[in-house]
């Protein structure tokens, strides 16, 4: 634990204030420092440390100043500056420059006569501003002049005593040197004279604004702003708020004029309360109504901010990235997203304890004073990441100086420390005296307003003279520390037994006889890192605390501060430490639990203006534990454009697809959300990193489904998706997806990741998941079960193609030199990009070469023995708006692009190029709950859908090998979904597709696009009995098929969707087949006859890729075919499978046309007759 400059101010109430402010107000200068830098200087540097004051009645700044007793540097300085120019001695010297021209004339040499357009006899360095030396006044009685004017002759930077410190040029204005020319008619001479501020030691009334009219009597102040500049000099920002509402900045609050120069009124749209400055640039302010304002921008307007609640605020405390408040009912609430770029932030969460006040430290430390005992607390647990910290920790100190409070005893102990203390002043707050004062009591307030409770008369108890005397401390009002966190503070003390008390700080004595009911004492409280036990008697009754001065950075072992016991603290701060109750024990884990989680990082940003390309942002991930957040996690981005502060962020619960992808040499995640969903423009952020991808996608993640309450593992009802790059996705089904009158929209759908790297899944509602990867192996899906661990090493295989090209002439015949217009020699299967054997890599690097690069003779179209295609010319690729409409004109689709189909396996006359594919393997391992089923290499499988509650004995898995065989897996359970063995179905060709559906409906498409139903099989004959031949579309190719529990969709190669007419019991074939629609790669049909496909393209959108998720809406069982396509996110899919989902919309009951019955009584009983 490391504490640096640590003071806190506080203000005890130890007599009730009354009276109201006084306008104008005091510097307090010349404290003994503590540690390596003053007190007071604490209270500059912090925005809380000049609120140590705010309460009282005259206005309190504090500063630190050179100590009295040390001589100031007289150090002199060569540069030019106006009056109030630099200081030789922080807070006690300044230098005032005047400027004394003369002319020369042929009579009289060098005079004061100047001619009539000169300049004036006695100016600035300028020369454009007139400066007599009697013309400069002091600014204040706080300031004395440190002897006369003298000649400055050092003003070129060179000691030059003979010429008397003149300056020669030719003419005003003109270069001034130190030498005597011939053509020297001008000349000047620079005058000095120190000030030096003499308020040491004391508090100094700040000045009024002479020639204007003064201030109302302050009723809050606040410093901050130390911080918005990078720059050595630190401009401090002070603002004040009047009697009336009305709202003051200090301006000129520099380290060279602490009291500032003038009062500047600053524009609110309606009467302020109270205001808090961060030590940047965030500024709060309250209204008399309880409505807050905030800064946006420094000189900017003010934006207004909804209040916790109904009741409004009444306190706002400012950090550097925090903001708290406190409501009408002494509620404590937390501001989340607060930021320099959004100064408004997003939404307020609640916080437990009830406070008065608030104060925020230099590193967002929170103190404050609660309603009820009026003791002064401490956020315990506030670091970088968790901002709100984790609970209120009670911090036990007496002051001292006056027999009418209590003081604290010390006993030497080994788990707490001593602090050093500064020197206590002697007498009383405001000059009055300390003795024969009545005991103190604890003002209770319950008006709306803090500050009318400070100044409103209340009556004294009577006095007890025994409380004067030296108190003795028994065995019972020991204080010892108990087991705690290592983190949590202890109070202060100093070594060798010796108190551990607040110091007093007496304030200069006020004009006129205040009477003893009207007085209230400041203290300061450092502490520093000791070893001893701290003993009090009884907790001061304090009123304001300001910890702006006290720096904490958490970490250590050491206790700072002491845990009490239950008695002293507050039941509206947290419950008793030993609760007696379950009650008490329950409601202060949920106190503790509400907390504010940040995650900070740097990541670049695929930004969404033109020219679009990648910019370093900040990335914020804001998480809420805890009852009380009414948005969930927050994602922000901040970044800088045309030099304005700007930042985008995405609500974590609305974000709808989390898809990592390898971009630019950079690992890249595109966040998507319903509205960048529509736009087509995802948030892609990126790092160059694969750990720190690794950390914030995990990240992501764990929050994405947190906040919708969705556990590890999918559930048995999942959707299940594959897209382009082999990740697979699930998304959760509620109620309404399949609603017929409210649906849930597609780009509403939350996907996540599952680790796996395949080509298919196909799934249904009893769990039994079934997977194909790239190289044909199959996958089954086995969650955890008990105490088993389900992860495994999971791999895949796929191959990286690259095409060399090569264009025939008389001389050499075929060979590598092209025209200039031809595609690259090593290209990939558009040509437009050039990829060699050496600079192509695998997809990502997660991706291992285990292979070298060969020959690939498998490209549709055929090849000859050294696996080249031939053609008359390079097709061109074009981007098509529709790629069906380029099949149908014989166009080779090849991605986004399309080209006509001109290579062919053999060469003829008219082929004068030729091209030829290499493939190379790579490899990536995962670890995921996959089992392998070997030994058979699959194309396509499926699995039965049927209903949750229905009960299987084994579930119908039917697959087609590499080979084109039909296979029957036997033994397929819910607990066993691998199954047993195979069982070979025998057909008279090679398949490509098959799918089962409701009723053990089995429907194959052969290599050939022939469309076969199995017939006769049921569980008990789960292989059937024979193939029946459906004729297919007429002049269609059909390439897949999926079946539901009534309907039939298939897709032919042209990306035609048809529907199977006339299925019946008794006649399962169907009569005809129906188009649907066009643009449809793939087709699933679920167990509720939901139709879902994959989109080829979207209309509106020609450059997106193809592979949208489309869900038909309209299905209904008098409607099978539906209405229209709802388009959800769009771009990258390549597999669906909705045939696990059998949750069923609740369907709400007709009402009766007959009047409902009353209840009557039967037999003294309510029953419905």
């Amino acid at each position: 634990m490391k504490t640096r400059s640590t003071v806190i101010k506080l203000q005890s109430r130890a007599r009730d204030v009354g009276g109201a402010a006084v306008g104008g107000g005091r510097v307090r200068a010349g404290v003994q420092p503590v540690g390596p830098r003053g007190p007071l200087e604490a209270l500059r540097r912090s925005p809380a440390g000049a609120e140590a004051g705010d309460r009282l009645s005259p206005l309190l700044l504090g500063r630190r100043v050179r100590p009295s007793g040390v001589s100031p540097r007289l150090s002199r300085s060569s540069a030019y500056t106006p009056a109030g120019g630099d200081l030789r001695e922080p807070g006690a010297w300044e230098t005032f420059r005047f400027i004394k021209p003369s002319r020369w004339n042929p009579v009289d040499g060098y005079t004061d006569a100047l001619l009539p357009t000169d300049r004036w006899q006695w100016t600035d360095e300028s020369g454009l501003n007139p400066q007599p030396l009697h013309s400069f006044v002091l600014p204040s009685a706080n300031w004395e002049w440190e002897g006369d004017w003298y000649v400055d002759d050092e003003s070129c930077g060179r000691e030059s005593r003979e010429t008397g410190g003149w300056e020669y040029a030719v003419d005003f204005p003109a270069t001034f040197t130190k030498e005597k020319k011939w053509n020297s008619c001008v000349r000047r001479r620079r005058w000095l004279r120190y000030r030096r501020y003499k308020a040491l030691g004391s508090w100094a009334k700040v000045p009024l604004d002479k020639a204007r009219p003064p201030p109302e009597p302050f009723t809050d102040i606040s410093c901050g702003g130390w911080d918005v500049r990078d720059s050595p000099e630190k401009h401090i920002h002070l603002w004040a708020v009047s009697q009336q509402g009305k709202l003051w900045f200090r301006a000129g609050i520099t380290q060279q004029n602490p009291e500032g120069t003038r009062w500047e009124p600053i524009q609110v749209p309606r009467e302020a309360a109270q205001v808090s400055a961060g030590p940047k640039d965030l500024l709060w302010v309250i209204l008399w109504d309880g409505q807050l304002l905030a800064r946006t921008g420094i000189g900017s307007s003010w934006e207004p901010v909804q209040p916790p609640n109904q009741k409004g605020a009444v306190h706002v405390a400012v950090g550097v990235n925090v903001v708290w408040a406190i409501t009408k009912d002494n509620k404590v609430w937390f501001r989340r997203g607060v930021n320099s770029h959004n100064p408004t932030g997003s939404g307020w969460i609640s916080i437990g304890g009830e406070m008065v006040m608030l104060s925020v430290g230099p590193n967002d430390q929170v103190w404050g004073v609660g309603s009820d005992d009026r003791t002064v607390y401490f956020r315990h647990g506030v670091t970088g990441t968790e901002v709100t910290g984790r609970s209120w920790v009670a911090v036990s100190a007496q002051l001292d100086g006056s027999e009418s409070t209590n003081h604290s005893s010390v006993v030497n102990d080994a788990s707490v420390f001593a602090g050093e203390l500064t020197a206590p002043s002697q007498g009383s707050v405001l000059g009055c005296d300390d003795t024969d004062v009545p005991e103190p009591r604890v003002p209770k307030i319950t008006s709306d307003s803090f500050i009318s409770a400070l100044v409103s008369d209340r009556s004294s108890p009577a006095h007890d003279p025994a409380s004067e005397g030296h108190p003795s401390v028994s065995e019972d009002n020991l204080v010892t520390s108990q087991e705690s966190d290592p983190s949590i503070l202890s109070p202060s003390s100093p070594s060798g037994g010796s108190e551990t008390p607040w110091s007093n700080v007496d304030l200069e004595e006020m004009k006129g006889s205040l009477p003893s009911s009207t007085r209230s004492s400041v203290a300061t409280y450092p502490f520093e890192l000791q070893h001893s036990t701290v003993v009090q008697e009884e907790v001061p009754p304090w009123a304001w605390v300001a910890g702006g001065g006290c720096d904490i950075t958490s970490g250590s072992h050491v206790h700072l501060f002491n845990v009490s016991d239950p008695g002293p603290l507050s039941p509206s701060i947290t419950p008793a430490l030993s609760a007696q109750t379950r009650a008490a024990q329950q409601e202060r884990d949920a106190s503790v639990e509400k907390s504010v989680r940040v995650t900070r990082g740097r990541m670049c940003w695929w930004r969404d203006w033109t020219p679009h390309q990648w910019e370093d942002v900040s990335v914020t991930l804001e998480q809420v534990t805890g009852a009380g957040a009414q948005t969930g996690d927050i994602l922000y981005l901040y970044y800088t454009h045309d030099q304005e502060k700007k930042y985008l962020y995405a609500v974590i619960k609305e974000v709808t697809a989390l898809v990592p992808m390898f971009r630019d040499s950079l690992y890249t995640v595109a966040v998507y959300t319903p509205d960048r969903t529509k736009q087509r423009q995802p948030i892609l952020l990126a790092t160059s990193s694969q750990q720190d991808f690794s950390a914030w996608l995990s990240l992501l993640n764990e929050s994405c489904c947190a906040s919708r309450a969705l556990g590890e593992h999918p559930s048995k009802q999942a959707l299940w998706a594959v897209t382009c790059q082999g990740d697979v996705m699930v998304h959760e089904p509620s109620p309404g997806l399949e609603a017929p009158a409210q649906h849930v929209p597609c780009e509403h759908m939350f996907w996540r990741q599952v680790p796996a790297h395949l080509l298919c899944v196909e799934s249904n509602s009893l769990g039994v998941v079934w997977g194909i990867a790239h190289d044909h192996t199959a996958w089954v899906y086995t969650p955890a079960r008990g105490s088993e661990s389900p992860e495994r090493a999971v791999s895949d295989v796929r191959s990286v193609l690259i095409y060399e090209n090569q264009r025939w002439n008389p001389m050499t015949g075929y060979t590598d030199k092209g025209l200039p217009t031809d595609r690259y020699m090593w290209s990939d299967a558009s040509g437009q990009r050039e990829c060699t054997k050496d600079n192509t890599g695998p997809p990502s690097p997660q991706w291992t070469w285990v292979s070298d690069w060969a020959v690939d003779h498998s490209v549709p179209g055929g090849t000859d023995k050294e696996g080249w295609q031939y053609a008359a010319d390079f097709p061109v690729y074009v981007q098509p708006t529709h790629r069906t409409a380029a099949r149908y004109l014989g166009l080779d689709v090849i991605g986004d692009s399309c080209a006509f189909r001109t290579f062919h396996g053999h060469k003829t006359m008219k082929d004068f190029v030729r091209r030829r594919r290499w493939a190379r393997k790579c490899m990536i391992s995962l670890t995921g709950p996959w089992l392998k089923v070997p030994p058979i290499a699959l194309t396509d499988v499926t699995v039965l859908p049927c209903l949750a509650q229905c009960s299987l004995e084994q579930v119908p898995v039917w697959a087609i090998s590499e080979k084109g065989d039909v296979l029957c897996r036997l033994g397929v359970t819910a607990s066993n979904p691998a199954g047993n063995s195979w069982l070979h179905v025998g057909t008279d060709q090679p398949f490509k597709s098959i799918c089962i559906g409701g009723g053990h409906q089995v429907w194959a498409i052969a290599r050939d696009g022939a469309v076969f139903y199995r017939g006769s099989v049921s569980a008990h004959n789960p292989a059937g009995e024979c193939w029946y031949h459906i004729p297919s579309p007429p002049k269609q190719t059909l390439r897949q098929v999926s079946v539901g529990r009534t309907s039939v969709y298939a897709v032919d190669e042209n990306s035609n969707l048809w529907y199977r007419q006339g299925l019946t019991p008794s006649y399962p074939q169907g009569s005809a087949w129906e188009l649907i629609s066009s643009n449809v790669c793939k087709v699933s049909v679920g167990p509720l006859d939901q139709v879902w496909i994959i989109a080829d393209k979207v209309s509106g959108y020609p450059s997106e890729s193809s592979g949208t998720v489309c869900h038909r809406l309209g299905v209904k069982p008098m409607q099978p075919k539906g209405l229209s396509w709802d388009f959800g996110i769009g771009g990258g899919w390549e597999h669906l499978c909705v045939r696990g989902n059998s949750t069923e919309a609740q369907r709400v009951a007709p009402r009766s046309p007959m009047p409902s019955r009353t209840q009557s009584q039967v037999n003294g009983n309510v029953v419905g007759c």
